[in-house]
């Protein structure tokens, strides 16, 4: 239905789908913390086929530069994963993230075939 200036009423609008749940990894602690407004979201993304150790630095950097506690940076990190790096990381139990270095030691056990050989390495196995 239409009211008399032609917009649709409430009534006949379909009611919004309600987000999807997924699990969340981080404890409660670490979900109960704000980021706050004047945090700028890093830039870097990872989709599961860069070099685990090249994004964790990267990251890492751009988190020095605005000071974030552990479990803003957590959160923060959750926000460069893309694809199947998401699905990885939506996959760990419910509540098991309890600190970045633990979620950083996860992330590069599990991407650790995608790191890059050293240059010195590289040099010496020839």
């Amino acid at each position: 239905m239409r009211n008399q200036e032609g917009e649709r009423e409430v009534e006949d609008q379909e009611p919004a789908t309600p987000p999807r749940d997924f699990p969340m990894p981080f404890s409660q602690a670490f979900m109960d913390a704000v980021i706050p407004a004047t945090f700028v979201g890093p830039k870097a993304i990872f989709t599961g086929v860069e070099d685990p150790e090249a994004h964790l630095t990267a990251f890492h950097t751009q988190m020095m530069l605005v000071r974030g506690s552990d479990a803003v940076q957590c959160k923060l990190f959750m926000s460069t994963l893309v694809g199947k790096a998401m699905d990885w990381f939506i996959s760990l139990p419910d509540g098991h993230v309890t600190s970045f270095a633990q979620l950083s030691k996860l992330f590069k056990e599990q991407y650790i075939l995608n790191r890059l050989p050293h240059p010195f390495l590289t040099i010496f196995s020839m």
